[in-house]
């Protein structure tokens, strides 16, 4: 584990729970990211401004975070951009029939002790074991 980093880990961590609980206690709102971008994809008049600046936050942190530390967006896995772009696909049919993604069912659904939210990160994790295997083992790593 050469980017095994647990205090940088633990303070995400902390940061995503705490900002988890301040949207469900100010807004009475579950931060799960799919849920907020299909809301902007069909908007009701009302509940589109805080969904825009959600999604406005969460790609103006991103691009903060590549200007001030690039290297945090290297990873070592190389792969075609057409099965970065298929695997997106997969993530996103993935969370429509999960009815939610992991932000939305692994951050807040377990904190509340979702019975639904806790089968459903199960299954997230499995499949993504799964597919780690496949392609890695199975398919030789060549996607």
């Amino acid at each position: 584990m050469e980017n095994f980093t647990p205090i940088a880990s633990l303070i995400g961590g902390i940061l995503i729970g705490i900002s988890a609980s301040a949207m469900l206690l100010f807004n009475g709102k579950i931060a799960g990211i799919s849920g907020i971008v299909a809301g902007l994809l069909s908007p009701t008049k009302s509940d589109t401004l805080w969904r825009a600046t959600f999604v406005a936050g969460l790609v103006a942190g991103g691009l903060i975070l590549k200007l001030l530390s690039p290297q945090g967006f290297e990873i070592g896995v190389v792969r075609s951009g057409n099965a970065f772009a298929f695997a997106g696909l997969l993530v996103g049919f993935g969370a429509r029939l999960g009815s939610g993604c992991t932000s939305g069912h692994g951050v807040c659904g377990i904190s509340r002790l979702s019975m639904r939210s806790i089968v459903a990160t199960v299954t997230f994790i499995a499949t993504g074991a799964a597919a780690v295997y496949i392609v890695n083992h199975l398919l030789g790593g060549g996607l």
